[in-house]
């Protein structure tokens, strides 16, 4: 035992001496942001600095121009994203999820988004920095936000990129709710394989059953249709404000694009209308192949995503876990299910990992072998009211 607790000791000495590393480097990255920006200003010629960079870093003209755009964006269009930098609270990969999210927005847009945005940014992965940035660069301009939207759609293109080794990549550029929609089709036809003597692995079944479909050869055997959810509060698709959607598992939409999807007859994909004032579901749409259970389903439109801390795998290709055992008479109800990816569910219970449940908020704490704790809470769908 008190190996175990020396152990656990170090280890979270030396997870705060990486924490404190890693703000200093942060602080550092602004310092350089801040002295290519100021050197771009000197020369007066972003593309001569940028070679100039690529030799004196050794890195590539390319990644170069990458950090001089940053830069510039960082400087005079997100200055508190930079601040953030500063701080210790943003480091610079994260720093250019704002940036890439922000590029299309005019300046004046870009800083109220930038001001809007700093005091979230604190804890959150890429994922989420590019989602939560997303979400309010679509609310500071819906109507550019459909522009772009449309455009994009009729830019979809499929893509042949020889590989190696005998291996190629076909890559398709679709609508984010068509490629969720076909990926979701993919996954639920290659897990009803497994099994049996069944010898490929899921990734394999995913590429096999996809060939088999673009091929015209399907054996698979199984037609089955598969959900994907779309949130979209009441006024939005009423068409009386423009508040960003959400896709399952992608993250936000323009509202545009969702009003698009709910009213589209044919749509195999979930509209789940939420209330504007709570984001509580108060709608699921029907057009479903096979009606799962009532809990089940709700637990899942609910978490939307496994609620492991930084995950992003859609709720409804996950599991609902009992988070008191079944086995140790925990009930199968809403308070005690939550939705977790394989792996994650897998992760559970592996020695040193627990998972706690706080039912009355919904959100999830993992206490990982270290001692350390991580916290998952589902986001809003939707920004509250002023008011």
């Amino acid at each position: 035992m008190m190996d175990l607790v020396g152990n656990s000791l170090q280890d979270q000495e030396l997870l705060a001496r990486i924490e404190g590393l890693n703000r200093l480097k942060m602080w550092v990255d602004a310092s350089v942001h801040r002295a290519v920006d100021a050197l771009v200003d000197s020369r007066g010629h972003a593309s001569d600095v940028a070679v100039e960079l690529a030799l004196l870093l050794s890195v590539s003209e390319q990644h170069a121009r990458r950090m001089v755009d940053l830069s510039t964006a960082l400087v005079h269009r997100l200055p508190q994203t930079l601040a953030a930098m500063e701080s210790g609270v943003l480091d610079s990969y994260r720093a250019s999820k704002v940036a890439s999210a922000t590029a299309w927005l005019n300046d004046s847009q870009a800083r109220e988004v930038d001001s809007t945005i700093a005091p979230r940014l604190e804890g959150k992965n890429p994922h989420k920095v590019r989602r939560v940035t997303t979400y309010w660069a679509l609310k500071a301009d819906p109507e550019g936000a459909a522009r772009r939207a449309s455009v994009r759609r009729a830019e979809r293109s499929v893509q042949l990129l020889p590989g190696e080794d005998g291996m190629s990549t076909l890559l398709a550029d679709l609508p984010a709710e068509v490629a969720s929609s076909a990926y979701a089709r993919i996954d639920r036809m290659a897990r009803t394989l497994r099994g049996g003597n069944e010898s490929r692995t899921l990734d394999q079944l995913r590429a096999d059953v996809f060939a088999e479909l673009l091929l015209g050869s399907n054996t698979t055997g199984s037609g089955a249709k598969a959900d994907v959810h779309v949130y979209v509060d009441l006024a939005t698709l009423a068409g009386l404000n423009d508040n960003p959607a959400q896709l399952a598992g992608y993250g936000p939409i323009a509202a545009d694009v969702a009003r698009q999807i709910a009213e589209e007859p044919s749509s195999t994909w979930r509209r789940i209308v939420t209330d504007p004032l709570t984001g509580v579901p108060v709608d699921v749409g029907r057009q479903r192949y096979r009606p799962p259970a009532v809990t089940d389903e709700f637990v899942r439109v609910r978490d939307r995503e496994c609620r492991f801390p930084s995950c992003h795998r859609p709720a409804h290709f996950g599991d609902n876990d009992h988070h008191i055992p079944w086995n140790r008479q925990g009930p199968t109800n809403q308070a005690n299910l939550v939705n977790l990816c394989r792996r994650h569910h897998r992760l559970k219970d592996r020695p040193g990992w627990t998972y706690r449940l706080h039912p009355h908020t919904g959100a999830v704490t993992v206490t990982s072998p270290s001692g350390a704790t991580y916290t998952s809470k589902p986001e809003p769908l939707h920004d509250p009211p002023p008011f």
